[in-house]
């Protein structure tokens, strides 16, 4: 027997489904947090000692946290291609806004404390507010036009062509979710402010930070409205082949009826909206309660329910399209070749826990608070 047939094809598929939520999740989690401070910077502290304090927070975590990006950057690529294909072409513009967004984020870092100069800071601050809102954003627009369908379609030969524009993704619902997303992270970035500082800095972000909770939820709620009564979603017109060839033309799928059949087929994904629900309120509360561990958690909480719901309402389609529904992708039909992912969950499985460890061990060694006095001494802090 070939070692990678010891796990069936249709199984491979839906443990990169999950490892790929896994990651953008995992990312959300950390960096999520990184974005959401950024975003608050200018509404939480408003001297240079007090924007030291918020940004020294996240100065020592960033990099590690923004390696899950490319980790589900490279997931994707890897074990999807053509959702890779489809979505880093179509998407050109916002990924390129993406990506000048977070690269400002660590030159800001850097620089902005090479001068004593207030003028010279204040425009870094600014440049870390740009690379932790703009983001943040741009992946909430991205969800609510997945959620819609994407302009593209497969010629015969499987080529992909973008029928749309930058200025089409920037739809009323995709706003909506993207609003939504800034809300949550910033909620995020308010509950890390909360444990991590203190003094009027960790005070103003739970004011923020329960507004943006407030805001997550009731934007939440509205996209779930919308969903169930505004937008039509994607279905199999025809039985699926769960571990056919990796050809979407194969699948007949049609636009109609609603995303939410799914919670009548699966009942038990009930729980991923449920946690999203409840994170964001407990988070509220936390916050305007100054309870601080606690908080950080239902806020992490918000973020899976809110994120998995997208994921579960969806599957098994990934990336549907607007145009030509049959073009859609899915897991049984945009994935690697069997060999490919067994030999990827192998390295996955050898060095996750790797990762894992080493990040745990990272926020233990850096676990208290930053305070004004260690900023004014430079204890620990460079930035």
């Amino acid at each position: 027997m070939i070692l990678h047939e010891l796990i069936d094809f249709e199984v491979l598929r839906v443990i990169w489904w999950l490892l790929l939520g896994v990651l953008l999740i995992g990312f959300a989690l950390t960096d999520g947090f990184d974005m959401g401070v950024g975003a608050l910077l200018p509404f939480v502290a408003k001297t240079d000692l007090e924007r030291r304090v918020a940004i020294n927070t996240v100065g020592p975590v960033w990099e590690g946290n923004q390696v899950w990006f490319i980790l589900g950057g490279g997931a994707i690529f890897a074990a999807w291609p053509p959702l890779y294909a489809v979505s880093f072409s179509g998407f050109y513009m916002a990924m390129f806004l993406v990506l000048a967004a977070l690269i400002l984020r660590p030159v800001a870092f850097k620089y902005r404390s090479k001068r004593d100069n207030p003028q010279w800071r204040q425009t870094w601050d600014w440049a870390l507010f740009i690379g932790g809102a703009v983001p943040a954003l741009i992946f909430g627009v991205a969800v609510g036009n997945v959620l819609q369908g994407v302009p593209f379609r497969f010629t015969e030969d499987l080529m992909p062509l973008y029928e749309g524009s930058f200025f089409g993704l920037l739809n009323p619902f995709a706003l909506l979710t993207g609003l939504t997303s800034l809300a949550m992270l910033i909620m995020h970035g308010g509950a890390w402010l909360s444990l991590k500082a203190d003094g009027v800095v960790a005070g103003r972000a739970r004011v923020f930070g329960s507004y943006a909770a407030a805001g997550s939820l009731l934007g939440f709620l509205l996209a779930g409205l919308w969903l169930a009564i505004g937008l039509d979603g994607y279905a199999f017109t025809s039985p699926s082949v769960t571990d056919g060839p990796s050809n979407p033309l194969f699948s007949e799928v049609a636009k109609g009826g609603s995303w939410l059949t799914a919670y009548a087929i699966r009942p038990w994904i009930t729980i991923a909206p449920v946690l999203g629900i409840v994170g964001a309120a407990l988070t509220f509360l936390g916050l305007r309660a100054g309870r601080e561990v606690s908080t950080l958690l239902t806020s992490k909480i918000a973020i899976l329910g809110m994120i998995s719901t997208v994921g579960l309402t969806m599957f098994p389609f990934i990336l549907p399209s607007s145009v030509d529904p049959n073009s859609s992708l899915t897991v049984w039909d945009s994935s690697s070749s069997h060999l490919t992912l067994f030999v990827m969950l192998v390295a996955t499985v050898i060095f996750m826990p790797l990762i894992l460890a080493y990040t745990a061990w990272v926020y233990k060694v850096l676990w208290g608070k930053v305070t004004e006095e260690d900023v004014r001494s430079n204890t620990d802090t460079v930035y």
